[in-house]
């Protein structure tokens, strides 16, 4: 029997485990696999301060797409003058036959503003669209205020296409989008790690690519209903909206399933870099794409928060008016996502014990 002062234990202390250095028990509290993710969530980190403090921090105007309502001899000087503004915040190429063609083509999205010239007085009328964002709004007035008073005219602004009430500074629509593709990707990341970070097997993919489609639909219409009906917020219709944000949600979420099945638990630090890091800050939100700087101006209307953003204010502002782009592009991330999603599990799936391995793998 054992004695009471541990004499079964080999002289009352041979249990110990021997001291470990510092080092070695470093090693044990984080595993090699473990110290690159860490070094993964701070590139992620540092990648975050850098783009959203890049896209932000000094917002101007570059090459707003503008029209000029003039006869043509004053047309083409008032373009001239501003095509040769320093650092071109505008891109006056664009033409109107006469103001009520130009109010047509800012309902249809085709041009930001529009510079009306009364060639018998010294007040002109700028049409703008708040709708479409707010800030880039104010950034014309304010390039084209300073540019009457040089001439010693005056500038009236109507808003073609104003953002209710509810939607401060024209906002609603990408934090509604924001939300959507937090929703998409933390959905296909429980899905994903639910039974592990090993590859689903093709047959669970698509359960959980089918669960996804049941999650976004509530969700698209869970969004449309508290920014419209709830807090109003956002007009347009809430099927349409809905919809939208159904795609957007199945559009990240399946990005992120693909991601996942490709490169493991890394592939979901992948999905938030494509939509948070690089996808937010380039969306039009807060500053539409010509306040951006460059960089993000082109990868914007690429990725799935500056596709959603401009489709839900199309919807909300401008009667369905430009969509097809955007739509292209949120279909292309959910296709793509949903045959890499299947792919991935097909080829380099993991079958639970007890199970047979995925076909193909």
């Amino acid at each position: 029997m054992y004695s009471a002062h541990g004499g079964g234990g080999g002289g009352g202390g041979g249990g110990r485990e021997p001291r470990r250095g510092f080092l070695a028990e470093l090693a044990r509290a984080v595993t090699p696999r473990a110290a690159l993710l860490v070094l993964g969530v701070l590139a992620l980190q540092l990648g975050f301060v850098l783009s959203y403090v890049g896209a932000f921090h000094a917002p101007q105007p570059r090459e707003v797409p503008i029209a000029v309502v003039a006869p043509e001899p004053v047309r083409a000087e008032v373009t001239d003058r501003l095509a040769a503004l320093p650092d071109r915040p505008l891109d006056p190429g664009h033409t109107a036959a006469d103001e009520e063609a130009a109010r047509e083509e800012l309902l249809r999205r085709e041009i930001d503003a529009a510079l009306v010239v009364d060639v018998d007085g010294t007040t002109d009328t700028l049409l703008v669209a708040t709708g479409a964002g707010s800030s880039l709004a104010q950034a014309v007035t304010d390039v084209l205020r300073a540019v009457a008073a040089d001439q010693d005219r005056q500038l009236d602004v109507e808003d073609v296409a104003p953002a209710a009430d509810g939607d401060s500074r024209g906002l609603t629509a990408f934090y509604l989008v924001v939300g959507w593709c937090v929703g998409g990707y933390l959905c296909a990341a429980v899905l994903a790690i639910s039974r592990g970070a090993r590859p689903a097997t093709t047959s669970r993919a698509v359960i959980r690519l089918l669960v996804l489609l049941v999650y976004a639909l509530a969700a698209g219409l869970g969004g449309a209903v508290i920014t419209g009906p709830v807090l109003d917020a956002l007009p347009g219709g809430v099927v349409a909206t809905a919809l939208v944000g159904a795609l957007v949600v199945l559009a990240a979420g399946a990005t992120t399933l693909a991601l996942q099945g490709l490169l493991g638990v890394a592939g979901i630090g992948v999905a938030i870099l494509l939509v948070v890091v690089l996808g937010n800050p380039s969306a039009g939100g807060a500053y539409p794409g010509p306040l951006l700087p460059g960089f993000w101006r082109e990868i914007g209307p690429a990725l799935i928060p500056g596709a959603g953003t401009w489709l839900v204010r199309s919807v909300a502002y401008f009667d369905g008016h430009a969509v097809t782009g955007p739509l292209l592009v949120l279909a292309a991330w959910t296709v793509a996502g949903v045959l890499l999603t299947v792919l991935a599990a097909r080829f380099r799936g993991a079958a639970e014990p007890g199970e047979a391995p995925a076909a193909g793998r």
